[in-house]
């Protein structure tokens, strides 16, 4: 009779409670699948690690419990096992936030979400800010945002914040723009926009730099609101079979709290950090110059995230020419040129790998014009710098990815959530250099996948799933959207592992299972390789390990 899954897990425990004098451990009766350095697919079945849970043999059963004899074992009764999958662009504190908030990304409509809004204050009607994310004007058909008008019968009482789904764009309530001071007057800050209405009244809706005007009168978390947050971000990771994630924006309260949680052992996944910007908390954070590895690899702080320009979806991405369905609007430049080559030659004379989140043409262009002036007189190409997103990238600036050594860093769920209105934004010509997969893996660029998560799940299989199929999760469309831009499933494997981690300066130790790295792995309810691509965002994880430790076991 096969044992229980919590069978299993009550084994797994009392293995690790075993004497010291018990130091190492065999997975054994695996489907293991992992990537060599070559980056060809390898099956094993039997897998050994150290007390310390570095790889020491992986292979047959026979092979590797002769090279370990008198080792713990754990069997794994068939079940497939895989590295521990890289998530290279999220947002870890964003993540727990959306998971102790309200979250609006299920509303399919603007009553839907007022619902919503509606139980929620009723529920939490002790909250100073009733706030959330998650809504998308785009699914609610309202041709239109959102306003405050909308929210004010709702909540009227106390102040209403509800960032968008890509978190380029806040919605408040009237309460809410009067405490933050702003008016029909109050000019657009640089690098943002405060929508209006035809007769220049404010809506509601702030989009990109705007949003500071709220949020910045908001109250400051709390450090024990932080650990609550990072507490139910790390379990949501390891549910979903995340072992490593890139933190794409952190500041010195963040970074605390990972350094602590770093010595406490509460650190489920590992951490690869990079600085929001290059003020005050870079100042204070880099004074030392690049973290590159603390608490046995589990937290680095080696990168700085820069922002171009904003997201498609709210139009504030930047364009060159105007957009398809708004012909008076490019979009936004949050900086100029010159600002924003000081920014990132600030951090990459300092030693600092630069990831620019730019997903508008506009915006991939101004960064790398900058790249190339700034690598040779930096010297700083080994820093392996990144653009985040590379969602809308001209033919020609697609190629010097490669000629200047950029990393694109991408998100395989922002195509399929972004195709039912990518091609009106951008329209029948542009929309060929969009999440534009196979044309940088064609020219050999090295894509390091991620979620954007809380904007999209972190779940990612249902990254893998859209990199191979470009469909959605009810299968649609039916051959996939733009299918000639589709990953194949060794590739989408690649990007979620061994990528990833190289664009975190981790491929020695992270990205597969091989002798001398770590033995982050996890385990999961079906044959990835064997079964339907277009099931694959179904794949269930039922154990997660990191370091050699299981972290999350499904009940």
């Amino acid at each position: 009779m096969q044992p229980t899954l919590k069978q299993c897990s009550a084994f797994i425990l009392a293995a690790f409670a075993l004497s010291s004098a018990q130091a190492n451990t065999v997975i054994v009766n695996a489907n293991g699948y992992t990537l060599n350095t070559k980056g060809d697919l390898v099956q094993f079945n039997a897998l050994a690690f150290d007390d310390k849970g570095r790889i020491l043999a992986v292979g047959s059963a026979a092979e590797v419990t002769a090279r370990v004899p008198g080792s713990r074992r754990v069997d794994m009764k068939g079940r497939t096992v895989l590295p521990g999958l890289i998530d290279a662009h999220g947002h870890v504190f964003g993540l727990g936030q959306m998971l102790t908030q309200l979250d609006l990304s299920q509303a399919t409509s603007l009553d839907g979400a007022l619902k919503s809004i509606g139980d929620y204050a009723h529920a939490n009607r002790k909250q100073a800010w009733l706030r959330g994310r998650g809504w998308n004007q785009e699914n609610w058909k309202l041709g239109r945002f959102p306003t405050a008008a909308d929210l004010d019968p709702i909540v009227a009482d106390r102040p209403v914040w509800f960032e968008r789904v890509d978190g380029h764009a806040g919605w408040a309530n009237s309460r809410a723009l009067a405490a933050a001071g702003i008016t029909d007057k109050t000019p657009d800050p640089a690098g943002g926009k405060i929508m209006r209405d035809a007769n220049g009244k404010a809506t509601g809706v702030l989009v990109d730099a705007a949003q500071e005007l709220v949020t910045r009168i908001m109250p400051a978390q709390t450090e024990a609101e932080g650990r609550v947050v990072l507490d139910r971000s790390l379990q949501e990771m390891a549910r979903v079979g995340i072992t490593s994630a890139h933190d794409a924006g952190l500041g010195v309260a963040e970074d605390r709290l990972f350094r602590t949680y770093a010595d406490q052992g509460k650190l489920t996944a590992r951490i690869y950090g990079m600085i929001g910007g290059t003020d005050a908390d870079f100042d204070a954070l880099s004074k030392n110059g690049p973290l590159k590895t603390y608490g046995n690899d589990m937290y680095a702080l080696r990168a700085v995230k820069l922002y171009s320009d904003g997201a498609l979806g709210s139009r504030g991405a930047a364009l060159i020419k105007p957009y398809s369905d708004e012909s008076h609007s490019h979009g936004l430049l949050f900086f100029n040129a010159a600002q924003m080559n000081a920014k990132m030659k600030k951090a990459m004379a300092r030693g600092y790998q630069v990831n620019v989140h730019a997903i508008g043409d506009a915006g991939n262009k101004q960064i790398l014009d900058i790249y190339k002036k700034e690598l040779a007189a930096t010297k700083s190409a080994a820093q392996r710098h990144r653009i985040e997103h590379a969602q809308v990238v001209t033919p020609s600036d697609i190629a010097r990815f490669q000629t200047l050594g950029i990393i694109p860093s991408m998100q395989p769920t922002h195509a399929t959530s972004d195709k039912n209105m990518a091609e009106s934004r951008v329209g029948a010509e542009r929309i060929k250099g969009a999440y534009a997969w196979r044309s940088f893996l064609h020219q050999g660029s090295r894509i390091a996948c991620g979620s954007d998560f809380p904007v999209e799940s972190p779940n990612p299989f249902f990254g893998i799933h859209a990199a191979v199929t470009r469909q959605d999760a009810s299968g649609q469309p039916v051959a996939g959207w733009y299918p000639n831009q589709a990953m194949s499933l060794k590739e989408a494997f690649r990007c979620f592992t061994l990528d990833a981690a190289y664009a975190g300066h981790a491929e020695n130790n992270l990205g597969s299972l091989e002798p001398g790295k770590w033995a982050d792995f996890i385990v999961i309810d079906q044959d990835l390789f064997k079964m339907p691509t277009y099931d694959i965002h179904k794949t269930g994880v039922l154990q997660t390990w990191v370091a050699g430790k299981p972290v999350y076991e499904k009940r």
